[in-house]
């Protein structure tokens, strides 16, 4: 009787680990951002930096900072601009992305687009400009989905 009863309890706990292994990583993913792309543009008035996407729609967000570091160490990254604009997409990764971490554009005022973070979920990048204070306008595109950054001339 005491087998019988361990054995269903083993049995139980395996079916538990084989649905959580199963489904809770593919229900995940359908709302988890992947970076397939990274893009840049010169218009007229300004630049673009397009970051294409698949997956769920991520947080965003933009802000202007000194000197890009990396999310783990710390240590500042080496990166063209006299300041840059990060760019926080969260959850977000770019795991299978196969494209440069390191682009280097010779635009009006983009100067580098530098990865600074692609952990747990927080995909953080860095956007070098020439001058400082300019009008950036960041927004979301769907069909198929894109991050775009607009950064101004003046």
């Amino acid at each position: 009787m005491k087998w019988g009863i361990f054995m269903k309890r083993i049995f139980a706990v395996l079916i538990a680990v084989v649905m959580a292994v199963m489904v809770v990583p593919s229900a995940s993913a359908a709302d988890y951002a992947q970076l397939t792309n990274v893009r840049t543009g010169q218009h007229p008035t300004f630049d673009r930096v397009v970051f294409d996407l698949t997956g769920g729609r991520p947080g965003a967000s933009v802000s202007q900072i000194s000197e890009p570091t990396n999310c783990g160490s710390g240590k500042p990254i080496s990166a063209p601009g006299a300041e840059f604009v990060e760019v926080r997409l969260q959850p977000a990764d770019a795991h299978s992305y196969t494209g440069s971490r390191d682009l280097r554009p010779n635009l009006v005022q983009v100067k580098s687009v530098v990865f600074t973070c692609d952990f747990e979920a927080d995909l953080s990048i860095a956007i070098g400009v020439k001058d400082t204070n300019r009008r950036v306008d960041a927004y979301f595109v769907d069909g198929p989905l894109r991050y775009v950054v607009d950064i101004y001339h003046s």
